[in-house]
């Protein structure tokens, strides 16, 4: 009798070392990209130099982190075939048939996207679409989508009733090492505002919060996955609950993160800013950085005891940068030669002469050639009353002389098309305020402080041509432009006018709602940067100097930015060597 508690002791051992035997622990990581726009090498193609970026140097880390960690997921965030050159000239040809400027070449025809080769390579296993994926249409989009081994996702672009489109799958769904993972996909829902219906002709979007909360939901009931994430094309948006963000906001993830139900975590693009790790409530949230500047990785512990349900025990977030040290991977590099040499011949063709030397280090703070450029081309083809543009690229430097396409296409990124719109000068003043959040207020002498606003991205900076005004940072934000005149006299809220703009702000992207719906005039149907370079073909000479129709007050906080316009110069310098 005295051996039974020894014996019942003895079991419970036993059983307890199976249970433990029986435990299981697994981490699953997810790699991610977003906002390649293009970027296979790690090239600068508007300064012709070398560059960390680009899909090839983040192959290499991907295979670095693959090899930590075999159980594994990849994904990219969206806005991936256009933006380069390399894209821009295979694209082209998809259009048209041809290369740019008639160029011709005796290797094999472009038919196939180099972007989604290259990802193919890799073994990416679903993608967001971006906004950008629309911009050369529907044709170009299905194409690459055909190619592509891998889903394109987004669970808010529906598609029309009758509409002959492909639809888009709102979910993505992949069992790693037993782990059941589920990526909602979510599109920022501004292409309608900054497309031309051709492109999108059959799809709708819908705001991201409430397809995001239908989509979890029904994931979660139908396919009872482990972990939950949303892959979005959209940037964080709104934080204040005084202030929340619209259901069809371009930018929703903070309402998103707080407000939906079921999400483990969030990874997300579009906004070209970069977020290592943050969490709001329960949810993990990370950004990595656009044209393959850095990779993200997420880890998910998970741990179960038997056959029960997996359990998530912990969830990690970091971002992994292309460094100079990083090997650019062959396999890649070889996709891209073909379409990168074809972008070269293309951008090293002569196009027209500066009668002086140029630069745009100072152009988000007084006018400019550099700029002036771009207004000149808009206003020569719509011959509207006002014309509107930005700065896309502080560190543009021509010398005096012959310029190329490359030259003239660092001037201006972005496949945009020219809208002329019926508007008038409220517009034009709203718009101007809008432009002039990207200076902070002056505080005391405007000496010695900082005067750039790091919260508005600084090509949404918008300088106009055809009227003249100042910019008085003493003011605060929605009181700064003073002396507003057109042909030399005030503008008045209600004269009629006609503006020059790009689609993304004929849409009423960022804060320029002022333009949303108005009615469209004209619209060229082709990218302002192809304008540029036919119409200084045409015209052979670029402005020598600005029209200094416009300047910021008082002259201290104009000295200050100049100051800092020349440290955000070199650092760019620095990033881009």
């Amino acid at each position: 009798m005295k051996l039974a508690p020894l014996m019942r002791f003895a079991a419970l051992c036993i059983l307890g070392s199976f249970a433990v035997l029986d435990a299981a622990e697994v981490t699953i990581t997810v790699l991610a990209t977003t906002d390649l726009h293009g970027n296979i090498y790690p090239y600068d193609y508007y300064t012709g130099k070398p560059a960390e970026r680009g899909l090839a140097k983040i192959a290499t880390l991907i295979r670095r982190e693959r090899e930590t960690n075999s159980s594994n997921l990849l994904i990219d965030c969206g806005d991936t075939i256009e933006g380069t050159p390399l894209e821009y000239v295979y694209q082209h040809w998809q259009d048209t048939g041809k290369l740019p400027l008639d160029m011709t070449f005796s290797g094999p025809a472009l038919t196939a996207d180099p972007m989604m080769l290259a990802m193919n390579a890799l073994g990416y296993d679903a993608m967001t679409v971006g906004n950008h994926d629309f911009n050369f249409g529907l044709a170009n989009q299905m194409a690459a989508r055909r190619l592509a081994k891998f889903p394109w996702i987004s669970a808010n672009t529906k598609t029309e009733p009758g509409a002959d489109v492909p639809p888009f799958a709102p979910w993505f769904i992949r069992t790693v090492a037993g782990v059941k993972v589920a990526i909602v996909g979510i599109t920022t829902p501004g292409i309608p505002q900054w497309d031309p219906p051709e492109h999108y002709k059959g799809y709708r979007f819908e705001g991201g919060r409430a397809a995001a909360a239908e989509a979890v939901a029904k994931v979660r009931a139908a396919e009872h996955p482990d972990i939950v994430l949303i892959a979005a094309h959209a940037g964080l948006g709104s934080e204040s609950p005084d202030h929340p963000a619209p259901e069809m906001a371009e930018n929703m993830i903070f309402a998103v993160a707080s407000t939906v139900p079921g999400i483990d975590a969030i990874i997300f693009g579009h906004t070209h800013q970069s977020l290592e790790s943050r969490r709001i409530g329960g949810v993990l949230l990370m950004q990595p950085k656009n044209w393959g500047i850095s990779l993200g990785r997420m880890d998910f512990k998970l741990t179960r005891e038997g056959e029960g349900p997996w359990k998530l025990a912990s969830k990690e977030s970091h971002l992994i940068p292309v460094t100079a040290d990083t090997a650019a991977d062959p396999q890649i590099i070889d996709i891209g030669r073909p379409y990168h040499e074809l972008a070269e011949r293309y951008l090293t063709t002569r196009v027209a002469d500066a009668p002086e030397a140029m630069e745009t280090t100072y152009s988000r703070v007084e006018d400019t050639a550099a700029i002036d450029a771009i207004q000149q081309v808009q206003l020569d083809a719509t011959h509207a009353d006002v014309s509107f543009a930005s700065s896309f690229n502080p560190n543009v430097h021509i010398a005096k002389g012959p310029i190329t396409v490359r030259q003239l296409a660092a001037l201006y990124l972005y496949d945009n098309e020219l809208y002329e719109i019926a508007g008038n000068g409220r517009m034009v003043r709203e718009a101007l305020e809008n432009a002039a959040r990207y200076f902070l207020t002056c505080q005391r002498d405007c000496r010695g402080e900082t005067l750039i606003n790091d919260r508005v991205i600084g090509y949404n900076f918008d300088q106009a041509e055809g009227v003249e005004y100042e910019i008085d940072v003493t003011q605060p934000e929605g009181h700064r432009i003073r002396d507003l005149r057109w042909h030399g006299q005030p503008l008045a809220d209600d004269q009629p006018l006609t503006i020059a703009l790009n689609n993304h702000r004929a849409g009423g992207g960022s804060g320029f709602s002022m333009f949303n719906g108005a009615k469209i005039v004209w619209q060229s149907h082709e990218d302002i940067r192809d304008m540029m370079v036919r119409y200084y073909s045409r015209k052979g000479v670029l402005p020598a100097k600005p029209e200094n129709n416009w300047r910021v007050e008082p002259a201290a906080a104009r000295e200050t930015l100049e100051r800092e316009a020349v440290a955000d110069d070199e650092r760019q310098s620095h990033v881009n060597r």
